[in-house]
């Protein structure tokens, strides 16, 4: 097992901020968190591990896309709260296709300019479409939300209210009951689909982020759920 450094210091959740930075440009690519294992995980494989604390686990920076970290040389700064991964980078760091995670400036105004670098790859081509057309779906049904165009049935079933769209996913869910009862599976998929999206519009009249959900799947994951609490014995539910 690999031997830790002397003078890290973790923060009390067991974290230390870890700074991949190209080698060979000098050029920074990414920011992350790592636990004790984490670090001692990459020491021992020569491949950076971080932790991912809204899938509390930790990961193998590639291990979905195959963008591999190899580890040329670990440095600490000098408080002891932060360590340099100096890494041989495959293709890209950031998940969004970029070489690097810090793809855009701050402007005179504050706000983020345009990427300043070329995408090296798709992530959906990548990472598989379903988060990023359902975001792409409930950043559509936010816009319509603040902007209603004509003719636009997102915006109409939002003009008619909650109600409405309550209504709506009841009968959606029971298409989707009555098509698998059926055994009809092309049509379930199409039924599933009609409940996702009426359920998403339901979110975005809340402003609940999906990001929220993707947390709270990740965190129920193996996992019984401390303090997870539903109506019908589903508290400390196992996903």
């Amino acid at each position: 097992m690999a031997k830790l450094p002397g003078g890290l210091k973790f923060d009390k959740r067991g974290l230390i901020v870890a700074i991949a930075q190209d080698a060979k440009t000098g050029h920074v690519l990414m920011t992350a968190y790592m636990t004790r294992e984490a670090l001692r995980k990459t020491l021992e494989t020569g491949f950076t591990h971080y932790y991912s604390r809204s899938r509390r686990r930790i990961w193998k920076k590639g291990e979905e896309s195959g963008h591999l970290q190899r580890v040329q040389q670990i440095r600490l700064d000098c408080d002891g709260d932060a360590v340099l991964l100096q890494v041989e980078q495959h293709k890209a760091a950031c998940h969004l296709g970029y070489r690097s995670c810090f793809f855009r400036r701050v402007r005179g105004d504050l706000k983020p300019s345009a990427p300043v670098m070329g995408r090296l790859f798709r992530p959906e081509a990548v990472y598989g479409p379903s988060s990023q057309v359902l975001d792409s779906v409930y950043q559509t049904i936010l816009d319509r939300k603040k902007k209603p165009p004509p003719g636009s049935y997102v915006a109409s079933l939002l003009q008619q209210g909650e109600e409405k769209i309550l209504k709506k996913i009841m009968e959606e869910a029971s298409e989707v009951l009555l098509s698998a009862k059926g055994g009809r599976r092309q049509e379930m998929v199409y039924e599933v689909v009609d409940l996702w999206f009426h359920t998403l519009v339901l979110l975005g009249t809340h402003r609940i982020p999906l990001d929220r959900l993707w947390r709270e799947f990740a965190g129920r994951v193996g996992k019984r759920k401390a303090g997870y609490k539903k109506s019908g014995g589903n508290a400390g539910k196992r996903h």
